[in-house]
């Protein structure tokens, strides 16, 4: 049950909120600063609704003030709502500046004052609740989820912790899969703005003509479908972390009012006239030489310098092998949950030829491998058939199919290739017939020709 404490120096006023409420929550009840401070300090309030006028000052709300001030200082999770008998509304106004959540004038509907009693908890519910999330979304994404043992990665993390206890412009370099995004979040959730929102935008994702409005966003009538006003990107990154996946593809247009937002710290929505002032953190990421395209006048070097801050360069994962094996066992771990699959391990065959690959998609394809050889072993350890099956790595390995190609025939060698390609997938002849490249019933007839059995 939630606690209400009611601070009003009038008994009789206190004995009727007091009546008012009881049946909802648990009440508290102090008539003046003092007690006020000491109820809050010795038990779990989650809302006061507090009389501004108090004892010895009941004709300023000068005492109201500094009560209220004070529970900001000691928990400001609770919610404080207000009740004044100013007929304006200058007083009610100031308070909610110092940090009160709500108001309401003396004398009161009861009806009135429950229902704001009740909006008040549940935004505090919400918070609450969001606060939870965001924490535990900090332990997912944190700098521990980054999956490393090479020295080049240890290297990285250590430059990572350096800046996510500042508020620099951070540029993460690498190729396409090499995990841009992650070490952004990294970032962002171990530094001094984890409470608050990360809103990452992939720059390639979005049409030029759309990315304006997503990143600034527009008034209502900006142009014929915005019946409504909405905040872009930017706004809704203020406090937080706004990081823009590959930056290097955004057009000059477009560059140019990043680079403004960067130097001024506000814009203005599409269609709008009114400054928008921002606390923003920018991280930006790019797969492209952007010394090459500001050499070529395709990237502006005003932009470059104010992004490249700090620059983060992430290593392909064909120079941190090493790494291979952990990233291995992490994926085995993550597609192995939820599910009733349970492949233990890889072979060593099959590691050997994980190692030996150069994985061009980098950590990206190799989760894919992973995820799809689980998928196709489902228990039990996942072979080098397995592996050598899948079209990431086929294209740099061979299947390595034994023949005498002296003796054995064509025919033949398909039977096998098909043969294996059945027992690597359970005898699943819909993925079978993926990874063969065939349709689902040319597999069947082909089984049938070759009078292939399950053993």
């Amino acid at each position: 049950m939630k606690t209400v404490l009611v601070v009003e120096d009038d008994k009789d006023l206190r004995r009727l909120m007091y009546r008012a409420l009881r049946g909802s929550y648990r009440i508290l009840s102090a008539e003046n600063r003092l007690e006020t401070i000491q109820i809050i300090e010795k038990n779990r309030v989650d809302l006061v609704l507090l009389d501004l006028r108090l004892p010895p000052a009941t004709g300023t709300p000068e005492e109201g003030m500094r009560a209220l001030e004070e529970i900001g200082r000691i928990d400001s999770e609770i919610k404080v709502v207000v009740m004044t008998g100013d007929r304006g509304k200058e007083t009610s106004l100031k308070a909610i500046e110092k940090g009160a959540h709500d108001y309401f004038a003396k004398p009161f509907d009861l009806e009135e004052m429950k229902i704001v009693i009740k909006r008040a908890l549940h935004i505090q519910t919400l918070e609450r609740e969001n606060q939870c999330l965001r924490q535990r979304l900090s332990q997912k994404v944190g700098l521990h989820n980054i999956i490393s043992g090479s020295h080049k990665m240890k290297l990285v993390l250590d430059l990572v912790r350096t800046v996510a206890q500042s508020d620099c412009t951070v540029l993460i370099r690498g190729e396409t899969g090499t995990g841009k995004d992650m070490v952004a979040e990294a970032i962002h959730y171990s530094g001094p703005r984890r409470n608050q929102s990360f809103i990452p935008l992939n720059c390639a994702a979005i049409p030029e003509t759309l990315l304006e409005s997503e990143l600034f966003g527009y008034e209502k009538g900006a142009f014929t479908d915005a019946t409504r006003g909405k905040p872009g990107k930017f706004e809704l990154a203020s406090l937080g972390t706004l990081f823009l996946d590959e930056i290097g593809d955004m057009s000059l247009t477009m560059q140019a009012k990043i680079l403004r937002v960067i130097q001024d710290r506000s814009f203005e929505r599409l269609g709008g006239i009114k400054p928008i002032r921002v606390s923003t953190r920018l991280i930006a990421a790019t797969n492209k030489n952007l010394e090459e395209l500001t050499a070529k006048e395709a990237f502006r070097d005003d932009l470059y310098y104010r992004l490249n801050v700090v620059s983060i360069p992430l290593p392909p994962l064909r120079e941190r092998k090493e790494d291979i094996p952990l990233l291995v066992d992490h994926f085995l771990k993550e597609h192995n949950k939820g599910s009733d699959r349970k492949v233990k391990g890889v072979s060593s065959r099959a590691l050997k030829l994980l190692m030996d690959h150069d994985w061009p998609g980098n950590v990206r394809e190799l989760e894919n491998v992973i995820e799809r050889a689980v998928v196709l072993r489902r228990t039990g350890m996942v072979s080098e058939e397995s592996i050598s099956l899948l079209p990431a790595v086929g294209k740099y390995l061979s299947l390595e199919i034994p023949f005498n190609s002296t003796h054995t025939s064509l025919a033949e060698t398909e039977k096998r290739l098909i043969e294996r390609t059945l027992e690597a997938t359970q005898w699943s002849k819909s993925e079978a017939a993926k990874l063969l490249g065939i349709h689902r019933n040319t597999l069947r007839r082909k089984i049938k020709d070759f009078n292939i059995h399950r053993e």
